[in-house]
């Protein structure tokens, strides 16, 4: 992708969302840097109740992928040994198995590696480091610090009296305000922000087809919204996270590139937030304890997560 294929909106934006440089020429972790031992502490006091809600889907082989993304494959789960003996007969015997699938293939977090633009990944490293012999050299999913912070639903859907948001709805700035009222909470430097759009519905239902498109999903205003308020990092309940298809014809993936590569802020996808949405109404409250460590792959682009939030 060239510089002169995105809009002047596009580098508007960028420039004033842009952290290169703000931890230093070596980073490679991006907002997670505003997860500090005070943050944690601070996030700890979020919980009440030890209510516990998982956001992940499960991992099978008819997961959500359609084969729309060339490689995204659902998880192929293969036994290796059933009840082996490995010691010899009457020795305790052992099942095993392996897994073949995308690493973004179900809920996941997208790495800062995810997606680059103008030749570039956050702060300001080359694209081309990304090779498939040593994966992404820099700010690879393994660089990831321990994602754990206070976590805020900003409920969209249900704060417009919806149970899902129009396939055609880009999530603006103005919704995010509006979902953090109706909450009654204030984003604070280190959150973790989760956007529901009830869009997870459509995929629960089954329709998979449906669930990629169209979809609602965040604008590509709101990585202003974010960067104002430090958010560490942000997830949603879509495939693709942005409104699909874009606000503007052709402008593919804006929000991916100013999350990812211009703000250097994990992003993940198809969290599961129906049961989270329920618990923080029953409850009258929207922040809690989130625990949402990526799995370690070395140079990985992504990792499949298993959120909790801990009420």
């Amino acid at each position: 992708m060239s510089p002169t294929s995105l809009p002047a909106a596009f580098h508007d934006i960028a420039k004033r969302v842009n952290n290169w440089g703000r931890w230093g020429a070596d980073d490679e972790i991006g907002t997670l840097n505003l997860i500090t031992e005070d943050v944690v502490r601070r996030a700890a006091t979020a919980i009440r109740t030890g209510r516990r809600v998982p956001l992940a889907l499960p991992l099978h082989q008819d997961g959500i992928q359609t084969g729309l993304i060339p490689g995204r494959v659902n998880p192929l789960h293969t036994m290796v040994q059933i009840n082996q003996e490995i010691f010899g007969p009457g020795t305790v015997a052992t099942s095993d198995d392996a897994v073949t699938m995308g690493l973004q293939a179900a809920t996941h977090w997208d790495a800062l590696t995810h997606v680059s633009h103008s030749g570039k990944i956050y702060n300001g490293r080359p694209a081309d480091s990304i090779t498939p012999h040593t994966r992404s050299q820099f700010s690879g999913i393994d660089k990831a610090t321990p994602v754990v912070s206070r976590g805020v639903l900003l409920d969209v859907a249900r704060a417009k009296g919806l149970d899902r948001l129009p396939g055609d709805h880009a999530v603006t700035p103005e919704d995010l305000d509006e979902a953090a009222e109706f909450a009654g909470v204030t984003v604070r430097h280190g959150d973790i922000v989760l956007v529901r759009t009830g869009q997870m519905q459509v995929c629960l239902s089954g329709d998979k087809h449906g669930y990629g498109y169209p979809s609602p999903g965040l604008s590509f205003r709101t990585p202003e919204w974010f960067h104002a308020r430090d958010v560490a990092a942000v997830a949603n309940d879509t495939l693709t996270f942005e409104i699909f298809p874009p606000e503007i014809e052709d402008l593919w993936l804006p929000v991916h590139a100013l999350d990812l590569v211009e703000m250097g802020m994990l992003q993940g996808q198809n969290w599961n937030l129906e049961e989270l949405s329920t618990a923080c109404a029953e409850e009258k409250r929207y922040s809690f304890l989130l625990s949402a460590m990526p799995e370690p792959f070395i140079g990985g682009t992504g990792t499949p997560v298993a959120p909790v939030a801990v009420l």
